[in-house]
């Protein structure tokens, strides 16, 4: 280890960073579990209540590229701690919303700051590890907070609902965050990057918009399905804005996302992974939750425990396997291999009937494992490999970039594979006369696995392809002769 690698101070920016990476995911699912308590408390339509989760959704996912480059801007550690601070306040406002609109301004708030805090975080972790075993164990525990994020949203929130309110699952990221801003007092300065001309703005409102635009039809796909007059509308107005933004960036001669970022081929491989694993993965948990409540009549606190299995095989991939091999074998041995571990966690489910016995310890528990350490051993390289001889603003826009592939991949397969299990569910019940409700729900959680695992094998057979790299392994850090390959776009 370097001696630069060995200074105290430097842990404590991971301690900093995964504390606000802790944060972003958690936020994701914790207010899902208090949303019924709200809607009743707040007096909320229905047809309203899903903005406490979409306005959060689109203002993370929308701005995530303009956080970079603001980020960048700043410099990451003043941005991270602006973050952390704006997090905060956003998160008390909405615990003491008294109305709606207060509640689902505060979420917007909160994805704001969200899009600033993550590329900020992950840039900082960037900059203070470069030695190869170091750089490893960090990226092993920043993964292994993020990949448990999700099932400690859900526990903590049905925890903090049951026993105090749903206003605690705001409430609670209010000492988290300043936590994370006392330990970055300990964090080193980074120096701002001057950009040479003025601020993308054509660039950043039409990634701004268009992004929004998607992620807001993947939440729509859910409940209104994928032929929707208004889905079709939002994905094409996304996909025509885009467009349009490519065309932009690549005339601009400060882009707010450098297109050579993303047509790298180790770099596009660890983009294109992520965000196929996101889709399969949070279809998973989706299928996780209603099986275990509706078939199995798991309480939502006992349906968040059940996810504790998949969170601490996270654990044990991303840091003592990833974490540990970081380094010392090319990413695409750990990528390709923790792809198809997850592909076997799903294909394990495939085969639940609504007779199967001993679910939990026959089923579920082999299928968490897997799937945790999938998820375990693809994160730390891919966010490795994403920021990899990166210098400048191009290190907040690769972090950005790196971000939003997985807020498109999750908004993406929960709205993918809910539908294919209605539609499972509705065909199975359909052309079965005598079949019950479970055995209809099961019939389309199943059928939806076998998407996600199609999905897990084009992955890592994609992974493949594009991170098996001659010669050297893209995710250490290249020298200095290397630097100019490793920023250049490959021919």
């Amino acid at each position: 280890m370097s001696a630069e690698d060995n200074k105290p101070t430097r842990w404590w920016t991971l301690l900093a960073v995964s504390a606000a990476q802790l944060l972003v995911v958690l936020d994701g699912t914790i207010v899902n579990i208090a949303l019924p308590s709200a809607q009743s408390a707040l007096g909320m339509s229905d047809a309203s209540r899903q903005w406490a989760i979409t306005a959060y959704a689109l203002a993370f996912g929308g701005l995530l590229l303009i956080g970079g480059r603001v980020s960048g801007a700043l410099g990451h550690r003043r941005a991270f701690v602006v973050g952390l601070a704006g997090f905060a306040a956003a998160s008390a406002l909405g615990g003491a919303a008294a109305n709606p609109e207060t509640l689902f301004g505060a979420r917007a708030l909160q994805g704001v700051f969200a899009a600033l805090l993550a590329p900020a975080g992950l840039s900082l972790l960037t900059l203070t590890f470069t030695e190869p075993r170091a750089r490893g164990r960090a990226f092993g525990v920043f993964a292994a907070v993020g990949a448990a994020g999700s099932a400690v949203g859900l526990v903590a929130g049905g925890l903090l609902t049951e026993y105090a309110s749903w206003r605690w699952c705001l409430y609670v990221n209010v000492p988290v965050a300043l936590l994370a801003v006392l330990g970055a007092t300990f964090v080193p300065r980074d120096r701002p990057a001057h950009a040479k001309g003025a601020l993308d703005v054509p660039g950043a409102l039409l990634s701004a918009s268009g992004f929004a635009a998607v992620v807001y039809a993947f939440n729509e796909a859910e409940p209104r399905g994928w032929d929707s007059p208004r889905v079709l509308a939002l994905l094409a107005t996304g996909a025509v804005l885009l467009a349009a933004f490519v065309a932009v960036e690549l005339r601009t001669p400060q882009p707010l996302l450098p297109l050579r970022i993303l047509v790298h081929r180790a770099r596009a491989g660890a983009f294109l992974a992520i965000t196929l694993l996101f889709v399969a993965m949070f279809g998973f948990y989706l299928f996780m939750s209603y099986y275990t409540q509706s078939a199995l009549g798991y309480s939502p606190v006992e349906a968040g425990l059940t996810l504790i299995v998949n969170a601490l095989a996270a654990l044990v991939g991303a840091t003592f396997i990833a974490g540990k091999l970081h380094g010392r074998v090319a990413p695409v041995a750990l990528v390709v291999p923790g792809l198809l571990a997850a592909a076997a966690g799903m294909l394990i489910l495939t085969s639940l009937t609504p007779d199967s016995g001993n679910v939990f310890w026959l089923y579920l528990v082999p299928s968490l494992t897997l799937t945790g350490l999938g998820l375990g051993c693809v994160l730390p390289p891919t966010a490795s490999l994403a920021t990899a001889g990166m210098r400048g603003h191009d290190i907040g826009a690769a972090s950005a970039a790196y971000n939003a592939s997985q807020q498109l991949g999750a908004a993406l397969g929960t709205a993918l594979l809910n539908t294919v299990a209605s539609s499972a569910a509705a065909t199975y019940a359909a052309s079965h006369a005598g079949a019950t409700p479970a055995a209809a729900s099961v019939h389309g959680y199943t059928s939806a696995l076998v998407v996600g695992f199609a999905i897990l094998l084009a992955a890592a057979c994609l992974a493949w392809a594009l991170l098996a790299v001659r010669g050297r392994w893209p995710g250490r850090e290249p020298s200095t002769s290397e630097h100019s390959e490793e920023t250049a776009p490959l021919p």
